[in-house]
């Protein structure tokens, strides 16, 4: 989850909300790439969840990559909490998942490297100290009370008030893991298009990613549990936003939207102040029951947009969040995915022409069915597994039109990072489907043989 933002003064119009968005917009060369990936640390011996502290923790990892690979520490109440260096950093989500937000880069190429080189990093330092770190969408065998809060203020006030909204979001905090990529638009119609794609087009991406069919040591009949718990979690901040396919829509319509999700907190002088279920639009008037009196900077309005948890949302930049977290080759194939969509302008047309003329029904339809059945999914006469394979195909076209060449020259263009996808595609079959088929076959439902064979 995000870190808090700094920089921004005091709003006095309302309009600077609509603005702040606006001022992503960047002409097509300065588009770049972030991939974000979270996975799971535990304990080789005993396949517990890593606590925060001690000898074999989240905390020995953190200080392992400052004091040996050069990251800088970021501290919270004296406590390490992340990590920064090259415009990247590594943070914490509230359960220990260890999280890459990596640099804004030209190419898959490059963001490709930069995961494989953190993932490099993370393995040398694990193997010391006896800890091993697993991609997978949900915590395949732990429960809630084996999985640490990480000491993060946020993360305490969230807590208490995930116990008050919906069925999972405990569960979501501690026990998910995902993988994102944040692509740029230029200008508010190119933001218009390629949100209202990136909306449509999320079931296919939890489809093909699916890799999270077990929860607390059993199947659950979801092949993306992680993607249903994200449906139980707070309506008020998550889903579909069938507002966007509405005519009129550009950022003042997602700024309203944002005033009226929940706060969860004002940030000052290091702290969280706790404002959980108040309005940010209350806070604009200065009437905001924390802070009386006070209000907002551009600042919170920034933390304020990072507890929208929509399946694809804006802030200065669009997050894909679809997706589960997975094997370290997937990684590399959701960048390649949705830029591929999105950064060529006839495939992101081509994209939007197979869309179009979905009704919000079918697009909610589609995100349930891709989380049950992967790419079985069957939707108003809508297959998903033809659907994936004409998705990827236009991803494919829009990486060979891009032309990016890696390895020195080498490679003509991104377009093998989407090989596990068209894989998938090929054999009808996701992560989820060969985990399942393990779990019944040679794993005999010893569900402990996850960790040894699937870890980094």
């Amino acid at each position: 989850m995000s870190i808090p933002q700094s920089g921004g003064g005091p709003i006095e119009r309302h309009e600077q909300l609509a603005e702040y968005l606006a001022d992503g917009c960047k002409p097509k060369s300065d588009w770049r790439i972030g991939t974000e990936h979270e996975k799971f640390g535990y304990c080789k011996d005993t396949l517990k969840p890593l606590p925060y502290e001690g000898e074999r923790s989240i905390l020995a990892v953190l200080q392992g990559l400052r004091d040996g690979h050069g990251w800088a520490p970021v501290e919270e109440a004296g406590k390490l909490i992340g990590l920064e260096k090259d415009g990247a950093n590594v943070s914490l989500e509230p359960g220990g998942q260890l999280e890459l937000s990596g640099a804004p880069l030209e190419t898959i190429h490059e963001t490709c490297d930069e995961v494989n080189a953190h993932l490099r990093d993370v393995k040398d330092i694990a193997e010391k100290i006896g800890v091993g770190f697993i991609g997978l969408g949900a915590a395949p065998i732990w429960k809630h009370e084996d999985m640490p809060l990480m000491p993060k203020g946020r993360y305490v006030l969230m807590n208490d008030y995930m116990e008050k909204v919906g069925d999972m979001g405990r569960a979501m905090m501690r026990r998910t893991c995902t993988v994102q990529v944040n692509i740029d638009f230029g200008s508010e119609a190119d933001m218009v298009q390629k949100l209202r794609v990136a909306l449509a087009l999320q079931p296919v991406a939890t489809a093909l990613f699916a890799n999270s069919p077990f929860f607390e040591g059993k199947p659950v009949g979801q092949k993306s549990w992680r993607s249903y718990i994200w449906r139980h979690l707070d309506d008020a901040r998550t889903g579909m936003l069938p507002f966007v396919f509405e005519d009129g829509f550009g950022f003042e319509r997602y700024v309203e939207y944002a005033l009226d999700v929940p706060m969860y907190f004002v940030y000052r002088d290091g702290k969280y102040i706790d404002a959980l279920g108040m309005s940010f639009r209350d806070f604009l008037q200065g009437k905001l029951p924390a802070l009386p009196g006070e209000t907002p900077t551009l600042s919170d309005w920034a933390d304020h947009l990072t507890t929208a948890f929509p399946e694809a949302r804006i802030k200065k930049f669009m997050e894909m969040r679809g997706a589960d977290g997975g094997p370290w080759r997937r990684l590399c194939a959701l960048p390649a995915f949705w830029v591929g969509l999105t950064y060529d302008q006839s495939a992101l047309d081509a994209a939007w022409d197979l869309v179009k003329g979905w009704d919000a029904e079918t697009r909610e339809g589609l995100r349930v069915a891709a989380a049950r059945d992967g790419l079985q999914a069957q939707v108003n006469g809508i297959n998903m597994h033809d659907l994936a394979r004409e998705v990827v195909a236009i991803a494919e076209s829009g990486l060979k039109a891009r032309a990016r060449p890696g390895a020195g020259g080498l490679v003509p263009d991104e377009t093998h990072f989407l090989n596990a996808l068209k894989e998938s595609i090929q054999s009808g079959k996701v992560p989820a489907d060969e985990l399942l088929a393990h779990y019944h076959g040679d794993w005999q439902g010893d569900l402990t043989r996850i960790y040894p064979e699937y870890s980094y």
